[in-house]
């Protein structure tokens, strides 16, 4: 299956393509996010690739947690591409895309992946690495920064694309649409556009505006 896969959910993004066995090119974007040019990477890694638009038969995209912006990005480029097209959709975790980096990277045995959910919240998600693979200790939740640096000092290495801005001694990674498009060639779980939902772990909270009234008029 030819896969392009897209992952804009931390300050670097990338794009790239699953072609026949193997990742056959990848782009990556480190302009601020107000400069992000999503069509522009894709034509980069599509003619990388040597194929076209048409020739791609998934869309497999990082569903965060992570940029708001961004997340929301990706996700209406897929919904769009697939009202056109038809083409399959997947949506897949950043934070595992992370855990696998880490776990294939070798050197480490248990870590957590941290990623900035703002209001002093932070996205926390534990592992161990077992022979390359990343394996889920603890799911994806909510924490305090309290309750990461616990994981810090239980001997957990702490990684995730701004780790450092909090935790100096964490380990900067990010999610690469490679790594994505690896773990989106065994999938067959596709979605429709409308399911295409970003991970956010939060209520979406909000105050209904009462029903109009009709007031009396007098002149």
């Amino acid at each position: 299956m030819k896969i392009l896969a897209l992952d804009f959910s931390s300050p670097q993004r990338s794009v790239a393509v699953w072609k026949d066995t193997t990742v056959a090119s990848e782009v990556v974007d480190v302009s601020p996010g107000r400069d992000m040019k999503p069509f522009a990477l894709i034509e980069s890694a599509l003619r990388q690739a040597g194929l076209s638009r048409e020739a791609i038969e998934c869309l497999a995209i990082g569903l965060g947690p992570g940029s708001y912006t961004g997340i929301r990005v990706a996700v209406s480029l897929a919904q769009g591409w697939q009202l056109a097209t038809g083409i399959k959709l997947l949506g897949l975790s950043s934070v595992a895309c992370l855990a696998t980096q880490a776990a294939s990277a070798g050197g480490i045995s248990k870590f957590s992946v941290v990623v900035d959910a703002q209001r002093g919240e932070f996205y926390l998600a534990s592992y161990e690495a077992e022979n390359g693979n990343a394996r889920e200790t603890v799911p994806l939740r909510l924490a305090s920064r309290i309750e990461v640096e616990e994981h810090e000092r239980a001997g957990e290495l702490l990684i995730g694309p701004e780790v450092t801005r909090w935790f100096s001694n964490g380990r900067i990674v990010f999610p690469q649409a490679a790594t994505l498009a690896r773990l989106a060639r065994a999938r067959t779980d596709f979605l429709p556009g409308e399911k295409l939902d970003p991970i956010y772990l939060r209520e979406t909270t909000f105050v209904k505006a009462p029903p109009t009234r009709s007031l009396p008029f007098s002149l």
